[in-house]
């Protein structure tokens, strides 16, 4: 039997699925971005997989404890849920140096390629700074979409001022 790779869409956490408050790790503190609901829709009606790639540093910091975070997880897993949509897995990285899966290395999104069988090239990643396209870029993704209205351009990924534009974009050539 032939199985075909499935792409996927990485998503980072904070400034792409919700509004990055730094450390935020509560849930009466956790905003979601309203587009990014449609966004995820969007792509599992084309067979994509979703994945959130996050860099949780708050937990090596003391800021709060790896179950304050996997209770916050469990929170924003349940309201995509509610929406029908299925997140594959949340890979985070909780160290602040030293180690392979804190982004720009691409380790998190390496260990969903190789655990869900990831047609890499041909997935997205949408992040808020430069060391989620470097990840991507690491990891051999290569649509790369940075989402921060100080739009820092570089040739190998595109820019846009918010997801909402972002979306209008993917809709037209995705």
């Amino acid at each position: 039997m032939f199985f075909m790779k499935r792409k996927a869409l990485f998503l980072d956490r904070d400034g792409v699925i919700n509004i990055d408050k730094k450390y935020v790790y509560k849930i009466e503190d956790f905003e979601f971005y309203n587009e990014i609901f449609d966004l995820c829709k969007y792509f599992i009606l084309k067979d994509y997989l979703v994945f959130i790639i996050t860099n949780q540093s708050g937990i090596a910091r003391g800021y709060y404890s790896e179950e304050d975070f996997l209770k916050l997880c469990n929170f924003v897993l349940n309201e995509f849920t509610k929406k029908d949509i299925t997140i594959s897995k949340i890979y985070y990285c909780p160290h602040l140096e030293n180690c392979e899966c804190r982004k720009p290395k691409p380790g998190m999104i390496l260990k969903a390629k190789n655990e869900f069988d990831i047609d890499i090239k041909n997935s997205i990643f949408i992040g808020d700074n430069l060391s989620d396209m470097q990840a991507g870029k690491n990891a051999g993704v290569k649509n790369l979409f940075l989402v921060n209205k100080d739009l820092q351009k570089q040739d190998y990924f595109k820019s846009f001022f918010s997801l909402k534009e972002l979306l209008i974009f993917l809709k037209q050539n995705f």
